[in-house]
């Protein structure tokens, strides 16, 4: 058995906001109160980046009409104990989405990480 650090990215909507860097401080907050509710402070959160269509250099995942903003967060969490890459991704998006109902969750990439017995 391995463990795996699971990068995922939700999908947050955030309501009655101007400005994008509003909307990026709520959703992030939210996310994190959420999380610690669970018991899950381990799960790093943070704004997402998207590459620009044009030039390619990476910005911030949000954007905001009509006082809504789509706010992209990026997940990540380290799985213990599982058996392979995907069956890491299952445990991860499981556990998250427990904590954060009704967010769309999708697991970008899983990686393999030193295990701390192989002394």
């Amino acid at each position: 058995m391995s463990n795996y650090l699971v990068a995922m990215e939700a999908a947050w909507l955030v309501r009655d906001v101007e400005e994008i860097d509003d909307a990026i401080g709520v959703a992030v907050s939210e996310a994190g109160k959420r999380l610690n509710e669970a018991d899950m402070d381990y799960v790093e959160v943070e704004v997402g980046s998207t590459p620009c269509p044009a030039c390619g250099e990476p910005f911030d995942s949000a954007f905001v009409a009509a006082d809504t903003a789509l706010v992209g967060l990026g997940l990540e969490m380290t799985v213990f104990n599982a058996d392979s890459d995907q069956h890491a991704a299952r445990i991860a998006k499981s556990e998250i989405g427990g904590a954060l109902r009704d967010v769309p969750l999708k697991v970008i990439q899983t990686f393999e990480t030193e295990d701390d017995e192989s002394e």
